[in-house]
């Protein structure tokens, strides 16, 4: 059964730090780009970061550039965001995404979806 399971959610203090990880089973990561996306109340699901599985390529949007990470263990099977300096607008749901094509910020792109983990920053 393919699955992504996300962890690492949680509550922190602006400028704090979380990891977050992307646990795959059914399948392997090695040929999949991994994005994170994350959605806030009211808000539309935006794209975070991706890796890509071609050549370990990473992107950011701009809003997280310079202070989150993107990372995969293919020997673990498992995406990772590392997020510093953690603000307000960072709280949402955060889904980690696998695309077998290339990395992209439109969630049409991605063939499977973690069932999210919820970061908050309170203000």
């Amino acid at each position: 059964q393919v699955q992504l399971v996300e962890s690492g959610g949680g509550l922190v203090r602006p400028g704090g730090s979380l990891r977050l990880s992307c646990a795959a089973s059914g399948f392997t990561l090695d040929e999949y780009a991994i994005a994170w996306f994350r959605q806030a109340p009211g808000k539309e699901r935006e794209g975070v970061s991706c890796i890509s599985y071609r050549d370990g390529s990473t992107y950011y949007a701009d809003s997280v550039r310079g202070r989150f990470t993107t990372s995969k263990d293919n020997a673990k099977n498992t995406g990772y965001l590392q997020m510093n300096s953690l603000k307000p607008e960072d709280t949402a749901v955060y889904y980690c995404a696998v695309s077998d094509v290339k990395c992209s910020w439109y969630v049409q792109g991605y063939n499977y979806w973690g069932q999210g983990t919820l970061v908050t920053v309170p203000s």
